[in-house]
């Protein structure tokens, strides 16, 4: 392998160094998912320099924090024999590259990484809401994600599982609202999940009874603010902005139309697979993790040109039926986040900078441009694939002030 990525006067350099069998099979490995030449030499490099900083022996677990010691002395001035000091993105580069590379050894010792003292517990709490009440992977991780945050804040305090009061809990998501980082809504989010937490760890015996009872939400009334959708305006710019030939431009053409012409969601985007393209009959069917079922819609031909282009000229072969993929390597079909930092970064390219910036503000737009255009709120909830009507009417508020101002207008010219 090391033949490959470098001239044969400096293989000997590489070979003679130690782990060498060690560095080359996840060298081989790394050019299987797709990596160039030049990230190969790149994670060549970072290996040895991590083996050296390290003095590394076979089998050795090493930890993040020392991963992380080792980049600040490589990233100095002479650190990497270089007068300057690495950038930010070659010090990330550098970090990526060796915990990826231990981790595949099995090398990587995670147990210092952001870990707190009852991460079992959140694990075993995770498993059951997947496998016992059957919610979707981003549900879950959703409420993973509270607990953790729950318990990382309660490992500075010293508090463990089974002596946490009301007080404690009461005195988290007071905190939250001190810091001011979190609106309402995700504050309510946040203590209705520790509150499901609480009442399996009751149900586990880990904890005092009642916890879970006397957890008090903090009020949040469901359609107390109107979605944040963008300017129809802004959705046609940012559309126009992908109008280039490079690979990334294609594929995030096809991503946005399909966002801004059925107002679908990440997960949804990012579940398509090839086969859910029916090209004979026009059909595009679409599976939603969040309300579990699945929808057919007809596939416009504007989104079918811009699908099919990806597919032909774009979307790299050899990695699973997926729909979407990275356009560097490790190529991997793109996730939910991945799919969210698309649409971020393109309307931060056309100046949209400020509110809601994400895929669901499309999924808004698509809505709101629905119901301007005089469609039934029945067919809307539909399209949205909203199961409770009452998911739909939030659109509606907008249109229903203006109505409002009109009515009161009107009541001035009678009286």
């Amino acid at each position: 392998m090391l033949d490959d990525i470098f001239f044969p006067h400096t293989v000997d350099k590489y070979r003679a160094a130690p782990l060498v069998e060690q560095r080359e099979r996840y060298l081989v490995h790394l050019k299987a998912t797709g990596a160039s030449r030049s990230t190969l030499r790149k994670c060549a490099n970072d290996q040895l320099s991590l083996v050296r900083l390290l003095d590394l022996e076979d089998g050795e677990r090493v930890s993040r924090s020392r991963i992380e010691a080792a980049a600040a002395l490589w990233a100095r001035p002479r650190g990497r024999r270089c007068d300057r000091g690495a950038s930010v993105k070659a010090h990330d580069r550098f970090v990526n590259h060796s915990v990826r590379w231990l981790a595949f050894l099995g090398w990587l010792d995670e147990r210092d990484d952001g870990r707190h003292p009852h991460d079992a517990e959140v694990h075993a709490f995770a498993r059951w809401l997947s496998e016992e009440r059957g919610l979707s992977d981003a549900t879950v991780q959703s409420y993973r994600k509270a607990a953790d945050h729950f318990f990382r804040q309660l490992a500075t305090k010293g508090v463990r599982l089974n002596a946490v009061g009301m007080t404690d809990i009461d005195d988290a998501v007071a905190a939250e609202h001190e810091r001011g980082a979190w609106s309402r809504r995700t504050r309510h989010d946040y203590a209705q999940r520790l509150r499901a937490f609480f009442l399996y760890a009751e149900m586990r015996g880990w904890c005092r009874a009642g916890l879970a009872a006397g957890i008090v939400a903090p009020r949040f009334m469901a359609d107390q603010t109107v979605p944040k959708g963008l300017p129809r305006e802004d959705v046609v710019r940012l559309l126009a902005s992908v109008g280039d030939d490079r690979p990334v431009d294609k594929r995030d053409r096809a991503i946005l139309m399909l966002f801004i012409a059925y107002g679908l969601r990440t997960g949804e985007v990012g579940g398509l697979r090839l086969d859910d393209l029916d090209w004979e009959n026009s059909m595009l069917r679409v599976r939603c993790p969040k309300p579990g079922r699945t929808h057919l819609w007809p596939l416009s031909q504007g989104v079918g040109h811009a699908v099919l282009r990806y597919i032909r000229e774009t979307r790299p072969s050899g990695f699973g039926r997926s729909l979407f993929f990275t356009t560097r390597a490790p190529v991997r079909p793109l996730d939910r986040n991945a799919l969210g930092k698309i649409v971020r970064d393109r309307l931060a390219g056309i100046g949209v900078v400020t509110g809601r910036r994400g895929a669901h503000a499309l999924r808004h737009a698509a809505a709101q441009h629905l119901l301007d255009q005089g469609t039934p709120m029945k067919v809307i909830g539909d399209f949205l694939g909203h199961r409770d009507p009452s998911s739909t009417t939030i659109y509606a508020k907008v249109d229903l002030t203006a109505l409002r101002e009109v009515a009161a207008l009107d009541l001035e010219g009678l009286v």
